[in-house]
Protein backbone atom coordinates (compact mmCIF):
# COMPACT_ATOMS: atom_id res chain seq x y z
CA UNK A 1 0.00 0.00 0.00
CA UNK A 2 3.00 2.29 0.32
CA UNK A 3 4.25 1.63 -2.64
CA UNK A 4 1.07 2.48 -3.97
CA UNK A 5 0.52 6.02 -2.30
CA UNK A 6 4.28 6.65 -3.18
CA UNK A 7 3.33 6.10 -6.94
CA UNK A 8 0.73 8.27 -6.81
CA UNK A 9 2.71 11.34 -5.23
CA UNK A 10 5.10 10.91 -7.72
CA UNK A 11 2.72 10.88 -10.63
CA UNK A 12 1.29 13.83 -9.03
CA UNK A 13 4.32 15.70 -8.55
CA UNK A 14 5.58 14.78 -12.30
CA UNK A 15 1.83 16.28 -13.38
CA UNK A 16 2.30 19.40 -11.42
CA UNK A 17 6.23 19.89 -12.73
CA UNK A 18 4.96 19.84 -16.51
CA UNK A 19 1.71 22.33 -16.01
CA UNK A 20 4.56 24.58 -13.91
CA UNK A 21 7.11 24.36 -16.98
CA UNK A 22 6.36 27.41 -19.64
CA UNK A 23 7.24 27.92 -22.92
CA UNK A 24 8.78 31.49 -23.89
CA UNK A 25 6.11 33.45 -25.96
CA UNK A 26 8.46 34.54 -29.03
CA UNK A 27 6.66 36.70 -31.32
CA UNK A 28 7.37 38.07 -34.57
CA UNK A 29 6.11 40.80 -37.12
CA UNK A 30 4.96 39.55 -40.30
CA UNK A 31 6.04 42.36 -41.92
CA UNK A 32 9.44 40.77 -41.18
CA UNK A 33 8.93 37.91 -44.11
CA UNK A 34 6.12 39.70 -45.66
CA UNK A 35 8.02 39.69 -49.36
CA UNK A 36 8.15 35.74 -49.21
CA UNK A 37 4.13 35.42 -48.26
CA UNK A 38 3.34 34.15 -51.78
CA UNK A 39 2.75 31.10 -50.39
CA UNK A 40 0.91 31.74 -46.79
CA UNK A 41 0.99 28.10 -45.57
CA UNK A 42 4.79 27.37 -46.50
CA UNK A 43 5.69 30.72 -44.94
CA UNK A 44 3.89 30.19 -41.49
CA UNK A 45 5.62 26.85 -41.61
CA UNK A 46 8.88 28.53 -41.55
CA UNK A 47 8.37 31.23 -39.11
CA UNK A 48 7.69 28.40 -36.70
CA UNK A 49 10.55 26.51 -37.62
CA UNK A 50 12.52 29.57 -37.15
CA UNK A 51 11.52 29.55 -33.51
CA UNK A 52 8.60 31.63 -33.30
CA UNK A 53 5.38 30.91 -31.46
CA UNK A 54 3.41 34.09 -31.42
CA UNK A 55 2.78 36.76 -34.62
CA UNK A 56 1.35 40.21 -35.14
CA UNK A 57 -0.23 40.20 -38.62
CA UNK A 58 -0.76 43.00 -41.27
CA UNK A 59 -4.15 44.36 -41.72
CA UNK A 60 -7.57 42.99 -40.38
CA UNK A 61 -10.68 41.14 -41.32
CA UNK A 62 -8.32 40.17 -44.49
CA UNK A 63 -4.84 38.45 -43.56
CA UNK A 64 -2.65 37.82 -46.75
CA UNK A 65 -5.68 37.39 -48.85
CA UNK A 66 -7.45 35.14 -46.34
CA UNK A 67 -10.19 35.44 -44.13
CA UNK A 68 -10.07 35.94 -40.39
CA UNK A 69 -11.18 32.50 -39.85
CA UNK A 70 -9.02 31.11 -42.39
CA UNK A 71 -5.50 32.72 -41.16
CA UNK A 72 -6.76 31.91 -37.85
CA UNK A 73 -7.14 28.08 -38.66
CA UNK A 74 -3.93 28.20 -40.31
CA UNK A 75 -1.94 29.92 -37.50
CA UNK A 76 -3.75 27.69 -34.99
CA UNK A 77 -2.42 24.26 -37.31
CA UNK A 78 1.09 25.92 -37.28
CA UNK A 79 1.70 26.62 -33.38
CA UNK A 80 1.66 30.27 -34.02
CA UNK A 81 -0.74 32.67 -31.69
CA UNK A 82 -2.33 35.56 -33.64
CA UNK A 83 -1.41 38.64 -30.51
CA UNK A 84 -2.13 41.89 -32.55
CA UNK A 85 -1.90 43.50 -35.90
CA UNK A 86 -0.65 46.56 -38.10
CA UNK A 87 -3.49 48.11 -39.55
CA UNK A 88 -4.90 51.95 -40.32
CA UNK A 89 -7.87 53.86 -41.52
CA UNK A 90 -7.38 57.80 -42.26
CA UNK A 91 -9.84 59.82 -40.25
CA UNK A 92 -10.70 61.33 -43.14
CA UNK A 93 -11.90 58.53 -44.79
CA UNK A 94 -16.27 58.55 -44.18
CA UNK A 95 -16.84 55.09 -43.83
CA UNK A 96 -13.97 55.24 -41.27
CA UNK A 97 -15.83 53.87 -37.53
CA UNK A 98 -17.33 51.69 -39.85
CA UNK A 99 -14.17 50.07 -41.08
CA UNK A 100 -12.31 49.87 -37.44
CA UNK A 101 -15.72 47.81 -36.72
CA UNK A 102 -14.95 45.28 -39.25
CA UNK A 103 -11.43 45.29 -38.55
CA UNK A 104 -12.00 44.73 -34.93
CA UNK A 105 -14.37 41.83 -35.32
CA UNK A 106 -11.89 40.16 -37.68
CA UNK A 107 -8.97 40.62 -34.52
CA UNK A 108 -11.71 39.23 -32.19
CA UNK A 109 -11.83 36.21 -34.89
CA UNK A 110 -8.53 35.55 -34.87
CA UNK A 111 -8.19 35.97 -31.14
CA UNK A 112 -5.57 38.73 -30.82
CA UNK A 113 -5.39 41.06 -28.36
CA UNK A 114 -4.45 44.15 -29.91
CA UNK A 115 -4.76 46.00 -32.39
CA UNK A 116 -1.46 48.90 -33.48
CA UNK A 117 -1.12 51.63 -35.87
CA UNK A 118 1.81 51.39 -37.15
CA UNK A 119 2.14 55.42 -38.45
CA UNK A 120 -0.15 58.19 -39.12
CA UNK A 121 -0.63 61.85 -40.46
CA UNK A 122 -0.20 63.67 -37.32
CA UNK A 123 -0.37 67.09 -38.84
CA UNK A 124 1.74 69.92 -38.48
CA UNK A 125 0.85 72.08 -35.24
CA UNK A 126 -0.62 71.11 -32.09
CA UNK A 127 -4.00 71.44 -32.96
CA UNK A 128 -4.02 68.97 -35.82
CA UNK A 129 -2.19 66.14 -33.31
CA UNK A 130 -4.58 66.72 -30.64
CA UNK A 131 -7.31 65.85 -33.11
CA UNK A 132 -5.74 62.88 -33.95
CA UNK A 133 -5.10 61.99 -30.07
CA UNK A 134 -8.98 62.51 -30.27
CA UNK A 135 -9.57 60.67 -33.13
CA UNK A 136 -7.43 57.51 -31.41
CA UNK A 137 -9.63 57.74 -28.32
CA UNK A 138 -12.71 57.30 -30.55
CA UNK A 139 -11.23 54.36 -32.30
CA UNK A 140 -10.31 53.02 -29.14
CA UNK A 141 -13.66 53.08 -28.21
CA UNK A 142 -14.62 50.65 -30.55
CA UNK A 143 -11.66 48.30 -29.82
CA UNK A 144 -12.81 48.20 -25.84
CA UNK A 145 -16.21 46.81 -27.53
CA UNK A 146 -14.47 43.65 -28.84
CA UNK A 147 -12.43 43.32 -25.91
CA UNK A 148 -9.11 44.38 -28.40
CA UNK A 149 -6.81 47.41 -27.10
CA UNK A 150 -5.59 49.81 -29.65
CA UNK A 151 -1.68 50.93 -29.75
CA UNK A 152 0.25 53.16 -31.64
CA UNK A 153 3.26 52.08 -32.84
CA UNK A 154 6.36 55.22 -33.15
CA UNK A 155 9.38 55.33 -35.58
CA UNK A 156 11.91 57.83 -35.24
CA UNK A 157 9.60 61.27 -36.20
CA UNK A 158 7.53 61.16 -33.46
CA UNK A 159 10.40 62.42 -31.31
CA UNK A 160 10.65 65.15 -33.14
CA UNK A 161 9.33 68.40 -31.62
CA UNK A 162 6.39 70.91 -32.46
CA UNK A 163 5.86 73.55 -30.75
CA UNK A 164 8.32 73.01 -28.18
CA UNK A 165 6.71 69.43 -27.31
CA UNK A 166 8.17 65.84 -28.01
CA UNK A 167 5.07 64.50 -30.41
CA UNK A 168 5.44 61.31 -29.17
CA UNK A 169 5.18 62.54 -25.66
CA UNK A 170 2.04 64.79 -26.78
CA UNK A 171 0.22 62.06 -28.04
CA UNK A 172 1.07 60.00 -24.85
CA UNK A 173 -0.61 62.59 -22.52
CA UNK A 174 -3.66 63.67 -24.58
CA UNK A 175 -5.03 59.65 -25.14
CA UNK A 176 -7.29 58.24 -22.74
CA UNK A 177 -5.52 55.56 -20.77
CA UNK A 178 -8.02 53.61 -21.06
CA UNK A 179 -8.62 53.61 -24.41
CA UNK A 180 -4.87 53.74 -26.07
CA UNK A 181 -1.50 52.25 -25.29
CA UNK A 182 1.81 52.59 -27.02
CA UNK A 183 3.70 49.91 -28.28
CA UNK A 184 7.73 50.88 -28.39
CA UNK A 185 10.09 50.29 -31.24
CA UNK A 186 13.00 50.21 -29.37
CA UNK A 187 15.22 50.84 -32.70
CA UNK A 188 13.66 53.81 -34.06
CA UNK A 189 13.34 55.29 -30.31
CA UNK A 190 17.18 54.66 -29.99
CA UNK A 191 17.88 55.68 -33.85
CA UNK A 192 15.89 58.91 -32.27
CA UNK A 193 18.78 59.29 -29.91
CA UNK A 194 16.17 58.70 -27.39
CA UNK A 195 16.94 55.86 -24.34
CA UNK A 196 13.99 53.34 -24.41
CA UNK A 197 14.56 52.59 -21.08
CA UNK A 198 14.09 55.70 -19.52
CA UNK A 199 10.77 56.02 -21.34
CA UNK A 200 9.64 52.51 -20.23
CA UNK A 201 10.30 54.46 -16.41
CA UNK A 202 8.85 57.52 -17.56
CA UNK A 203 5.32 55.79 -19.01
CA UNK A 204 5.43 52.45 -17.01
CA UNK A 205 1.70 51.86 -17.56
CA UNK A 206 1.63 53.58 -21.51
CA UNK A 207 3.92 51.15 -23.06
CA UNK A 208 2.16 47.85 -23.19
CA UNK A 209 3.97 46.38 -25.91
CA UNK A 210 7.60 46.21 -27.68
CA UNK A 211 9.25 46.18 -31.04
CA UNK A 212 11.94 43.86 -30.63
CA UNK A 213 14.53 45.52 -33.67
CA UNK A 214 17.77 46.08 -34.20
CA UNK A 215 20.29 46.86 -37.77
CA UNK A 216 19.26 42.80 -38.73
CA UNK A 217 19.75 40.36 -36.44
CA UNK A 218 18.62 40.66 -32.76
CA UNK A 219 21.79 41.61 -30.23
CA UNK A 220 24.13 41.89 -32.99
CA UNK A 221 25.16 45.54 -33.45
CA UNK A 222 25.46 46.13 -29.49
CA UNK A 223 23.88 49.38 -30.13
CA UNK A 224 20.99 48.14 -27.94
CA UNK A 225 20.89 47.36 -24.64
CA UNK A 226 17.98 44.52 -24.66
CA UNK A 227 18.77 42.59 -21.15
CA UNK A 228 17.60 46.44 -19.62
CA UNK A 229 14.95 47.06 -22.02
CA UNK A 230 13.53 43.76 -21.05
CA UNK A 231 14.30 44.02 -17.16
CA UNK A 232 12.22 47.23 -16.99
CA UNK A 233 9.37 46.01 -19.34
CA UNK A 234 8.62 43.26 -17.11
CA UNK A 235 9.37 45.22 -14.31
CA UNK A 236 6.12 47.42 -15.29
CA UNK A 237 4.31 44.45 -15.49
CA UNK A 238 3.66 43.64 -19.21
CA UNK A 239 5.28 41.09 -21.22
CA UNK A 240 4.45 40.99 -25.05
CA UNK A 241 6.81 41.55 -27.29
CA UNK A 242 7.42 40.71 -31.26
CA UNK A 243 10.28 40.47 -33.15
CA UNK A 244 10.61 42.98 -36.67
CA UNK A 245 13.55 42.83 -39.32
CA UNK A 246 13.47 44.93 -42.47
CA UNK A 247 14.08 43.05 -45.38
CA UNK A 248 18.32 42.65 -46.00
CA UNK A 249 18.34 43.61 -49.93
CA UNK A 250 21.47 43.54 -51.82
CA UNK A 251 20.85 44.82 -55.19
CA UNK A 252 23.87 42.82 -56.57
CA UNK A 253 22.24 39.33 -55.18
CA UNK A 254 19.40 37.15 -56.33
CA UNK A 255 15.57 37.19 -54.89
CA UNK A 256 16.63 33.77 -53.52
CA UNK A 257 19.62 34.73 -52.17
CA UNK A 258 17.97 37.88 -50.36
CA UNK A 259 14.95 35.95 -48.76
CA UNK A 260 17.49 33.26 -47.50
CA UNK A 261 19.34 36.08 -45.71
CA UNK A 262 15.79 37.38 -44.87
CA UNK A 263 14.79 33.96 -43.05
CA UNK A 264 18.53 33.41 -41.74
CA UNK A 265 18.20 36.67 -39.71
CA UNK A 266 14.87 35.97 -38.46
CA UNK A 267 15.69 32.64 -37.53
CA UNK A 268 19.03 33.91 -35.41
CA UNK A 269 17.03 36.49 -33.81
CA UNK A 270 14.61 33.95 -31.99
CA UNK A 271 17.60 31.62 -31.12
CA UNK A 272 18.77 34.89 -29.69
CA UNK A 273 15.71 35.03 -27.57
CA UNK A 274 15.21 32.08 -26.61
CA UNK A 275 18.71 31.67 -24.98
CA UNK A 276 18.52 35.20 -23.41
CA UNK A 277 17.89 34.50 -19.63
CA UNK A 278 16.92 37.64 -19.49
CA UNK A 279 13.85 37.23 -21.91
CA UNK A 280 10.92 35.03 -20.32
Amino acid sequence: MNKFFTLIATLLATTMLIGCSTEKKIGLQLYSVHQDMSDVAASLQKVADAGYNVVETLGSPTCFGMSAEEFKALCDEKGLEIISTHTSIGMNDPEAMQKWHNVFAGLKTMGAKYCVIPGFNLGSNLQELKAVCDYFNEVGKIGKEYGIKLGYHNHSHEYNVMEDKIMWEYMIENTDPELVFFQMDVYWTSRAGKDPVAYLKKYPERIQMLHIKDDLVIGDSGKIDFEAIFTEFYKNGFKDYVVEQEMPYDKNSTREENFARMWDGVAKSATYLNTSKFVK
